[in-house]
């Protein structure tokens, strides 16, 4: 769904900025003259020389108070409709659920958050395991794990990684019925306050 509104909403605003940078490069090299162009009555492009709003216009909207709020409102309602947009895109997407195989020709879906609940669970069970973070990525046909491990001091990182791999990750693939499960995974240390020795 997110994808078809960022491409529905990327085209509009390409034939939108397209539109208006044709108007813009006709009205300035005055291809409407040139090439005897047919434009409605209201072309607000007359000429190389010409503005898009007149002088008179312009005298008559800044005469009211709101005018100038209005257009500054406007443009910083629309950077900042932009920039949570281009937040939106970069945050990693969560998969919301995920496409099984049952093995008899149908098929079944898991909720995501429930195998992501699930994995987190187990991870944060192993031994060396403070705590656990489990996203799921991909597509609903190959999800891809992401998981964040913070370790506690007296880990060891190999041991960890190695039961990840061979306990929880081979659980969910196995409960989920994929064939692979690939996966990301960061570790951190948990922080803890220096001991005094004395």
């Amino acid at each position: 769904m997110l994808r078809t509104v960022n491409r529905v909403v990327l085209g509009l605003a390409g034939l939108l900025l397209v539109a208006l940078g044709a108007a813009v490069l006709t009205g300035g090299l005055d291809l409407v003259r040139r090439w005897h162009l047919p434009v409605p009555p209201e072309w607000p492009f007359d000429g190389p020389g010409d503005v898009l709003l007149p002088t008179a216009t312009r005298q008559h909207w800044r005469a009211h108070g709101w005018w100038w709020p209005a257009v500054v409102g406007g443009l910083a309602v629309l950077v900042l409709a932009a920039l949570a947009w281009l937040a939106a895109q970069l945050r990693p997407r969560r998969l919301r659920e995920t496409v099984v195989d049952c093995g008899d020709g149908d098929t079944a879906t898991v909720r995501g958050r429930g195998l992501e609940d699930a994995m987190a669970a187990e991870a944060a069970a192993l031994h060396g395991v403070d705590r656990a973070l489990v996203t799921l990525g991909g597509r609903r046909t190959a999800p891809a794990v992401r998981a964040v491990l913070t370790l506690a001091p007296h880990a060891g990182p190999a041991a960890v990684l190695y039961r990840l791999r061979t306990e929880v990750l081979r659980h969910a693939r196995t409960s989920a019925g994929l064939g692979r499960l690939p996966a990301e995974v960061r570790l951190r240390a948990v922080r803890h306050r220096a001991e005094r020795v004395g």
